[in-house]
């Protein structure tokens, strides 16, 4: 969606990027500590996923801030907070520049046969308005639940 792929450039200017990778987080357990990581989108899952497993191989178990070097500046940010269910969920981000969605992902749970994973979703409200948060949530819906798991 376009509105969830728009930021600001170093130098002010507003860019609409044509893909976005995410940076997400990996929590190291010893130490309790996250560490951010980032994967280059590709269009085909079977091979988002290829490229995930491969970066969480060379860059999982460093421990820094940001594990993994060079990120793009098109990247969108990822939490999860596996250990607990939420129904709201709000970071608080400095200024009012940055553009790019967060999305926050908790503890899923299964009911009757089906799994509910809660998910927050924050967005600048220059850029996005909840009509289009309400099509990201039904688009991802619909592609989660034509995955073959």
């Amino acid at each position: 969606m376009e509105q969830f792929r728009m930021s600001f450039r170093t130098n002010g200017e507003l860019v609409l990027y044509e893909t976005m990778s995410p940076c997400y987080t990996v929590f190291h357990k010893e130490t309790k500590t996250f560490s951010n990581l980032w994967t280059e989108y590709a269009s085909q899952y079977s091979e988002f996923c290829r490229r995930y497993d491969k970066d969480i191989a060379c860059f999982g178990a460093i421990e820094a801030m940001n594990a993994k070097p060079s990120q793009p500046e098109n990247c969108f940010t990822v939490s999860m907070l596996p250990w607990a269910a939420f129904e709201s969920f709000h970071l608080h981000v400095d200024g009012y520049e940055y553009l790019r969605p967060i999305f926050t992902l908790g503890k899923y749970r299964e009911k009757d046969g089906r799994y509910w994973l809660p998910m927050a979703v924050q967005v600048h409200h220059a850029v996005c308005d909840g009509y289009h948060v309400c099509s990201f949530i039904e688009a991802f819906q619909n592609a989660v639940c034509a995955l073959d798991l």
